[in-house]
């Protein structure tokens, strides 16, 4: 049995993930149309059907905006915390849900699943480790600091989707209202490279044979500052670098990584 990863896209305008054995197919997130999410699975070269269940981290709409659409289709069961469940309004035919718990554990199909609570302007954000045969997945974003919870489910991980969202010095002088950079840069908003930089450096256990760093802000962010930062840190960390280091797409879907 082989595990696969795949980045639909990331980022403020739509956020997603495939994660799969031959058997369990796993939507994480819901940030783009069910047309658009259908398009980026074809051109991943994965079915578009036989799903069996959409996770959902928190309900802001880079991550749900293509929900309602999505599950009418898939007739899936919608797996999200309850606290979650309640900021969204709800279609009526949607009717299958299972409430999930940060710091417990729950199965679907080939994968245990472990939802955590992380540090994000929401009602009850989780990001979530995903394990099948031995195989550990992390998707960890939306989070304004690395705190110690966030730092052990990252352990251990073969794959690992982490935040790299902006550039300090671009969002102090970029386009967006100041209340927004105060937003973005709390410790309830998003990961600088900055701070990404400083995790993989020092608190990072170099597991990850694929590390993809993903939610680029458009605006205050370039791919060519989010690799520096990073391999800076691995210089400066001396090993641990992954075989594979991918940065997440906003309009594209990043290559299906298999193990």
């Amino acid at each position: 049995m082989s595990v696969r990863i795949c980045v639909l896209g990331s980022g403020s305008k739509g956020n997603s993930t495939l994660v799969a054995t031959e058997r369990t197919r796993l939507l994480l997130d819901a940030g783009f149309s069910k047309k658009e999410t259908f398009r980026r699975l074809a051109a991943a070269g994965e079915r578009t059907d036989k799903f069996d269940a959409i996770i959902i981290s928190h309900e802001h709409v880079d991550h749900v905006s293509g929900l309602r659409s999505l599950a009418l289709e898939l007739k899936v069961p919608i797996y999200i915390t309850g606290p979650t469940r309640e900021t969204i309004e709800w279609d009526p035919r949607i009717r299958t849900f299972e409430t999930i718990t940060p710091g417990g554990k729950f199965t679907i199909g080939d994968f245990e699943i472990a939802p955590f609570s992380i540090p994000h302007d929401a009602a009850d954000p989780v990001a979530f480790t995903l394990t099948a045969e031995g195989i550990k997945v992390g998707v960890i974003t939306d989070l304004g600091y690395v705190p110690e919870v966030v730092k052990q489910h990252a352990r251990g991980c073969h794959c690992l989707v982490f935040e790299s969202n902006h550039d300090l010095d671009m969002l102090k002088t970029g386009p967006y209202p100041w209340f927004v950079k105060q937003r973005v840069m709390s410790r309830h908003g998003h990961l600088s490279n900055h701070a990404t930089a400083g995790f993989l450096a020092e608190d990072y256990d170099g597991s990850a044979q694929v590390l993809v760093l993903a939610h680029l802000s458009d605006k205050n962010n370039h791919p060519g500052l989010v690799m520096h930062s990073a391999t800076q840190a691995f210089e400066k960390r001396g090993n641990g670098r992954p075989a594979e280091l991918h940065l997440a797409s906003q309009n594209e879907p990043t290559k299906v990584f298999q193990f």
